[in-house]
């Protein structure tokens, strides 16, 4: 084989592969409740992580992001009642804790329950 053929070959096989590589992957359907679970989630997360760091500004803010993205879930509110309480928004802090209190009461399930909540609605000495 000549160099120059062997060039043309090399070219045309690398350039498919570098195209079969750059081409996006095929993406799995992904069920919206699920990517909403997700959502919520990685903001609850984020917001915890921002909270034992004492960025309680930013806590509130990932919060109250959760609570936006799903206004039935109680560990968005309670996260968002704890952030609250450390910027010394009292009053608010307490609309938070009570709606994470009311959500939470439909819980059956303790397993099912957020932690935060679970924790919350157990008695302390």
């Amino acid at each position: 084989m000549s160099p120059r053929a062997w060039l043309v070959a090399v070219t045309i096989v690398a350039g498919g592969a570098l195209a079969a590589c750059s081409a996006p992957p095929k993406q799995a359907a992904v069920d919206p409740a699920e990517a909403k679970r997700l959502r919520v989630q990685a903001l609850i997360d984020s917001g915890s992580a921002a909270y034992r760091v004492e960025d309680y500004t930013i806590a509130a803010k990932r919060f109250a992001a959760a609570a936006v993205v799903n206004p039935e879930d109680p560990a968005a509110f309670y996260g968002l009642g704890m952030a609250l309480s450390k910027l010394g928004r009292d009053d608010e802090a307490r609309v938070a804790y009570a709606r994470s209190r009311e959500l939470s009461r439909g819980e059956i399930d303790n397993e099912t329950m957020p932690r935060e909540v679970r924790y919350r609605r157990t008695r302390h000495p």
